[in-house]
């Protein structure tokens, strides 16, 4: 049990770690003045999504982990490791560097790990599987958004 709840732990704080970049490099009055599509979320949108979608993340990973004797466990731990370096990466190439079209290359290959993460994590444990469903579609979402700007700014 205690292991159990320790296991957890670390995955909420891994989770935590990667949320950092997004909570250090915000919106700001750059952001705001780029022109963005009538489609884009409201900006109180994203801190309520993300905050629900690192929780299932840190869940499915902790499932992922706490399966004993599956034989992509480690690979798909090291893939869901590979994504969370993306993701963290995403904020700080968009806000923090302000490169769009580099930040559009990173979440192309997010949503491309959070698909292979998804589809080892189903060889190990199919509701943690079932639990990045809703970040992969954010993210469809986002790279959808960061590529529409990326358009509507580019001279």
């Amino acid at each position: 049990m205690f292991g159990s709840l320790m296991a957890l732990l670390v995955s909420l704080l891994l989770v935590g770690a990667a949320a950092m970049t997004g909570a250090r490099f915000r919106p700001d009055g750059w952001y705001r003045a780029l022109r963005k599509p009538r489609w884009t979320p409201p900006d109180l949108a994203f801190p309520i999504a993300w905050g629900i979608l690192y929780l299932l993340m840190a869940i499915a990973a902790w499932r992922v982990y706490m399966t004993e004797d599956a034989p992509l466990r480690s690979a798909s731990l090291a893939v869901y490791g590979a994504q969370l370096l993306a993701n963290a990466a995403w904020s700080w190439l968009f806000f923090g560097r302000k490169r769009i079209a580099v930040a559009l290359a990173d979440i192309v290959l997010l949503l491309g790990l959070i698909t292979l993460t998804i589809a080892l994590f189903a060889q190990v444990n199919a509701l943690a599987a079932w639990l990045m469903v809703p970040y992969w579609l954010w993210v469809a979402l986002a790279l959808a958004l960061n590529a529409s700007i990326w358009r509507l700014n580019s001279a």
